[in-house]
């Protein structure tokens, strides 16, 4: 008889499954960006469960272990914000760049976000279901580069 316990399932209807998939750790300072009333209240609540506190908000100006950037298609150019955001993560550091599924409601095509990540020097490591509505595609900062 097997008694190993089942898997765990890939991700929660609020998104706690991609949070820890995602890198999110105790202890790490997360700094939000892009915050508007459409945003996933579940995965934000998720993310501050893990870390243990709340999130930074875009005035913050120490140095964040992670930065989540809530971005729709037509917020303006995806480069400058990732470029504003690279000077705030220590190597090791990465970038959650939500953006909703659905076109009308501001979808962007994963090809910006990977020619974005590209010229600013992030790398992209995968993308991930965060909620109905949103999805996560994580960019990391190259090792080595301070």
């Amino acid at each position: 008889m097997n008694t190993a316990a089942p898997p765990p399932a890939d991700t929660g209807p609020d998104g706690s499954g991609a949070v820890e998939r995602l890198g999110f750790a105790a202890e790490q300072i997360v700094q939000e960006f892009g915050w508007d009333e459409d945003v996933d209240d579940d995965f934000r609540f998720a993310v501050e469960d893990v870390v243990g506190a709340d999130l930074e908000d875009e005035d913050y100006t120490g140095e964040a272990d992670a930065a989540l950037l809530w971005w729709r298609a037509d917020d303006g150019d995806l480069t400058d914000a990732l470029i504003n955001l690279v000077g705030v993560l220590p190597e090791g550091g990465f970038v959650i760049v939500l953006t909703p599924k659905d076109r009308t409601a501001g979808a962007v095509d994963p090809a910006e976000i990977d020619e974005a990540a590209a010229t600013t020097g992030l790398h992209t490591a995968g993308a991930f279901h965060a909620s109905p509505r949103w999805r996560a595609t994580k960019l990391g900062t190259p090792k080595g580069r301070r």
